[in-house]
């Protein structure tokens, strides 16, 4: 085949490959700023909540009768949003099902942590002797926000030693950090049989390792995101003839 029967094929390969980093590097940026809406929860200590984070868990910020739900229920719903989008954007650059899988996962995560707003507690329970500490609609939504975390987590740390090219960081990271959100997360359950007290600081401890969670997958996307620009660049330069720059050696 001639170069000039060639070129339209390539033009066309290189305009799909050209839109991956591009959706890779918004994926990266929503994901990173879903890491800092998911510990939103910080702005307690700056705020009359009226909850003592060592007894309370996070959702009673955004229970239907308190003060701050506005704030609090806002911007977990961004987090989840920007969370699912960015799932969805990323789905494409996975090279395998187990990649895909995690993707997937994401986006349910996302999903439920939206209805964990629109059935958020009634109540909070920490503060209020009459308040049931379960609330069927909500515990059902934050179970399976959980159940979807940790699915994404043991996928895609799957996906970062099945997949080409490989993810070193996941590769890394992943597993450290499922192994340390999986303890703190079955802390949290005490108020449900029963058992109050001391729970706040697991869950938050676990809320921040899921902040990790989310910026170790923006910085792997950002990586592979920066990785394939210098691949379709190249590659475009030597459809067209001509001289690729090359790294000055240290």
């Amino acid at each position: 085949m001639f170069a000039g029967e060639r070129s339209p094929h390539l033009a066309r390969g290189l305009a799909r490959t050209g839109d991956r980093p591009c959706r890779e590097a918004w994926a990266a940026l929503l994901l990173a700023a879903g890491a800092v809406l998911y510990n939103g929860w910080l702005l307690e200590y700056l705020l009359p909540t009226g909850l003592d984070p060592r007894h309370s868990y996070v959702s009673e910020l955004y229970a239907a009768d308190q003060p701050f739900r506005p704030l609090f229920g806002g911007i977990e719903s961004l987090c989840a949003v920007f969370v699912a989008v960015g799932a969805l954007l990323a789905y494409g650059s996975a090279s395998d099902g187990w990649g895909r899988g995690g993707w997937l996962a994401m986006l349910g995560l996302g999903m439920s942590s939206v209805a964990d707003v629109l059935l958020p507690m009634r109540c909070a329970p920490s503060v209020e002797p009459a308040c049931a500490a379960v609330h069927p609609s909500h515990t059902v939504t934050s179970a399976l926000a959980h159940f979807f975390v940790f699915a994404a987590m043991a996928l895609l740390s799957r996906a970062a030693v099945t997949a080409r090219p490989r993810l070193p960081l996941l590769r890394r990271w992943g597993p450290r950090v499922l192994a340390l959100a999986l303890p703190t997360a079955v802390c949290t359950v005490g108020p449900l049989f029963g058992r109050p007290g001391w729970h706040g600081i697991p869950q938050r401890a676990h809320l921040a390792l899921v902040g990790v969670w989310f910026a170790l997958l923006a910085a792997e996307l950002a990586r592979s995101s920066w990785g394939r620009t210098d691949l379709v660049t190249s590659t475009g330069l030597r459809a067209r003839g001509e001289d690729v720059p090359v790294a000055d050696a240290p």
